[in-house]
């Protein structure tokens, strides 16, 4: 098989690679799905770019022949070979450091099971990722964004209400699409206006949201959700316009049309509009530590890479604390 160019690997050539590889290694790699999905409680996403990751590592170790790929001639040459071919193919930063996790994490598992002898992983250097921070809304546009979908919510058709109740309810809560996808009748509790949140690692937590998301949401549910409704319908909060759970493709699309009516408002999906939640937070006098769990960070230091804080905040604090000021 041809290799495609380190770094461009495509899903489909993946695919392929995986199936030349031999029988030993190949139980080997459904055995490590198995450690990711159950015991690692990994997202079905996740999973599939770490396989890919090491399937394309596994064949640049056996070169011409996948046939021949051996887990035990993975070492520290071999990684640190397959890392700079990719960085040679115009690979980024982050992408090479998430290929380096992946591979650490496969090494470690390969010692402790028995198809490696020595772990190579840990001194496997890869570059750190540039974290960019997604473009924001302003108050005032994210404001201008509800009230553009509360508009298209007023003729009352049911795939507006069900609009307007998603958009409200991601700002209002700064969940992530996933979770928001997620969600079942009776993970809303609106004697005290929170939502149950599955997020990421199977970590639950609870997310409050205001009096324009509940109110989205009640008429959501009371004048449209039966309209969307059919017999093999889920439990889940929000439906597609064919009777099965919303998924996350419509939900980004959905957020990117809303916020394109907004004069000068930068073009943001959910990930931006949860982002604007925690950034109008931040402005608004929350702590890190309460953002932070409200957005279901498992560290501080990704909530702190996560936000920004505004000068002005920032201003006002030094203003208000330091003795000279």
């Amino acid at each position: 098989m041809s290799s495609p160019p380190p770094g461009r690997t495509r899903r489909a050539d993946l695919v392929r690679l995986r199936e030349m590889l031999p029988a030993s290694v190949a139980e080997a790699l459904r055995q490590y799905e198995r450690h990711l999905t159950l015991e690692r409680d990994l997202s079905p996403h996740t999973v599939r770019a770490y396989l890919g990751d090491v399937v394309a590592l596994l064949g640049h170790v056996a070169g011409e022949e996948p046939e021949n790929a051996d887990i035990g001639r993975v070492d520290l040459a071999q990684l640190r070979s397959w890392l700079a071919a990719q960085r040679g193919a115009g690979a980024s930063r982050t992408t090479l450091a998430r290929r380096a996790a992946a591979a650490r994490a496969f090494t470690g598992w390969a010692v402790r099971n028995g198809h490696l002898e020595q772990d190579p992983g840990p001194r496997l250097a890869a570059p750190r990722p540039h974290r960019t921070l997604p473009n924001v809304l302003r108050a005032d546009q994210a404001r201008d964004a509800m009230d553009a979908v509360s508009s298209g919510a007023s003729e009352g058709h049911p795939v507006a209400l069900r609009d307007q109740a998603v958009v409200e309810l991601l700002y209002a809560t700064g969940i992530r699409v996933a979770e928001l996808c997620g969600l079942d009748l009776d993970d809303v509790n609106y004697s005290l206006r929170v939502i149950r949140v599955l997020g990421k690692g199977g970590r639950e937590r609870t997310v409050p949201f205001g009096v324009p998301a509940e109110r989205a949401l009640r008429r959501w549910l009371d004048q449209g959700r039966e309209h969307l409704v059919t017999a093999g319908s889920p439990a889940a909060l929000f439906l597609g316009s064919r009777g099965g759970r919303i998924n996350q493709r419509s939900v980004r699309r959905l957020v990117h049309e809303v916020v394109a009516v907004v004069p000068d408002a930068p073009d943001i999906g959910p990930h931006g509009l949860r982002h604007s939640a925690a950034t109008h937070l931040l402005e608004g006098g929350a702590d890190l530590r309460t953002v932070q769990e409200l957005l279901g960070h498992a560290t501080l230091a990704t909530t702190q890479l996560y936000t920004h804080v505004t000068v002005e905040r920032l201003k006002a604090i030094h203003d208000r604390t330091h003795p000279r000021s």
